[in-house]
């Protein structure tokens, strides 16, 4: 019998995706579980969705005249394999905002009531061209927060604490020397009118840019804003400003979130031409940046994010206010293998568990106390606490019931215990109230 001959071009990888092997492997695990660890500690739970949907869930949600709709998706027609069967458009999700949201309305997440904190890990697929930390199948950390308006979904508080979660993240990997750039752009009424000023604007100097810009100038012009054309750069700073077209309740909105930062200590930079590329973004949106030359070429951007608040209805569902953000864990491994200086890596994370309930639920008496309740969860996780954040608009009935289902003390915040900072702890286990100074309360929390 012959043998076969041998094929003289090996089959390799596709273009735009690569393996990953030990010893970096290593590192990846030791990411992600720092990742679960930081996010139980703000009590967050994981969501796993499938890695392809109808093709309508994103051109809905992410927007059809959107780059990663239009240009970047990998698309396909499902063939019907029965008389009884419809042939259906499938997609490889290209980003998984718009798939966590389906799983919320498709499973009535909402009508449980509160407000559900989820993460996911996984591969996103885009065509996109490949470049150094860009692949065509990617790796995405995220976080997406949403729910009822009545579980405090829309509070500036929420996207306050998604920002320190992650510089806590960032800071607790070793990543070094990150800067956070965020901006409001605004309801989705406040965009309506910016982008009429946009598109006078643009009208008489869109000939002169590039031709990614001139198409964007005409299907998505918030877009153009985004565009890191360098020979465009002088007429987009020239643009109107979105910051001009904010409603009172955007602009309070985005004040709250800056003194909750600010109260937490955690840096930023406001940037009024960052938009996102994204058509459901609404009001609060971000960027964590790292220096150039931290191994990612030109495009410096770690990892993005937003608040959506009208998602949910646009799929289909329930008004369910949001925020969230993913991290390309593909850049941001190469940040870490450039401020180390090699590729090697160290042992993986010890295994981690998620505890059966947090050590701790804080309830702000009053929405002016909310920033206060922020910096204190924040000096209790950074103690190792597991830590919940209530909203200053809820009753003191609520905030028990909602602290007694996650936790096992619940921490009163009001006028006096900031006067005299003293806390007010409650056991739920035993029933017992005690008041613990600040300085002892992260040990009282931990008995």
């Amino acid at each position: 019998m012959s043998t076969p001959p041998k094929p003289s071009n090996p089959l390799k990888a596709v273009r735009g995706t690569r393996d990953l092997l030990p010893p970096e492997t290593a590192l990846w695990a030791r990411v992600e579980a720092t990742a679960r660890d930081v996010f139980a500690r703000y009590g967050f739970g994981e969501i796993r969705t499938p890695i392809f949907e109808a093709t309508e869930l994103f051109a809905r949600g992410v927007g059809e005249e959107t780059d990663i709709v239009s240009k970047e998706m990998y698309t396909w027609e499902d063939r019907a394999r029965a008389a009884s069967e419809k042939a259906q458009s499938l997609t490889l999700r290209p980003e998984n905002t718009a798939g966590v949201v389906r799983a919320y309305i498709e499973h009535k997440l909402g009508e449980r009531g509160d407000l559900q904190k989820l993460f996911y890990i996984g591969p996103q697929f885009r065509r996109e061209r490949p470049q150094r930390g860009r692949y065509r199948q990617f790796w995405q950390i995220g976080v997406e927060v949403l729910g009822p308006q009545s579980s405090g979904s829309e509070s500036p508080v929420r996207d306050a604490e998604v920002l320190e979660m992650l510089a806590t993240l960032l800071d607790e990997l070793g990543v070094r020397g990150w800067r956070l750039e965020l901006n409001s752009v605004g309801s989705s009424e406040d965009r309506k009118r910016y982008n009429v000023a946009l598109r006078e604007a643009l009208a008489p100097v869109k000939a002169q840019m590039c031709e990614d810009n001139q198409r964007r100038a005409e299907t998505n012009p918030l877009r153009v804003l985004d565009s890191k054309e360098p020979a465009d750069q002088e007429l987009i700073n020239a643009l109107p400003k979105i910051a001009d077209y904010l409603d009172d309740a955007s602009r309070a909105h985005f004040a709250a979130v800056l003194a909750a930062l600010d109260a937490c200590g955690v840096a930023y930079a406001v940037n009024p031409r960052l938009v996102r590329g994204l058509d459901y973004y609404t009001r609060t949106t971000f960027e964590f940046t790292v220096p150039d030359g931290q191994g990612l070429g030109t495009q410096n951007a770690l990892l993005g994010g937003g608040r959506y608040d009208g998602l949910s209805e646009m799929l289909g569902g329930p008004k369910a206010p949001g925020i969230g953000f993913a991290i390309g864990e593909d850049r941001l491994i190469l940040t870490l293998q450039a401020q180390d200086g090699s590729k090697s890596v160290d042992a993986p994370h010890p295994e981690w568990t998620f505890a059966k309930a947090l050590d701790a639920y804080i309830a702000p008496m009053g929405v002016e106390r909310n920033a206060a309740a922020l910096a204190l969860a924040r000096e209790l996780r950074r103690a190792g606490l597991s830590v919940e954040v209530g909203d200053g608009t809820f009753r003191l009935k609520k905030s028990f019931e909602a602290a007694d289902k996650v936790a096992r003390h619940i921490v009163i915040l009001g006028e006096d215990e900031l006067a005299t900072e003293m806390a007010t702890v409650k056991t739920f286990a035993t029933g017992t109230q005690v008041k613990v100074s600040r300085a002892e309360l992260a040990a009282a929390l931990r008995a």
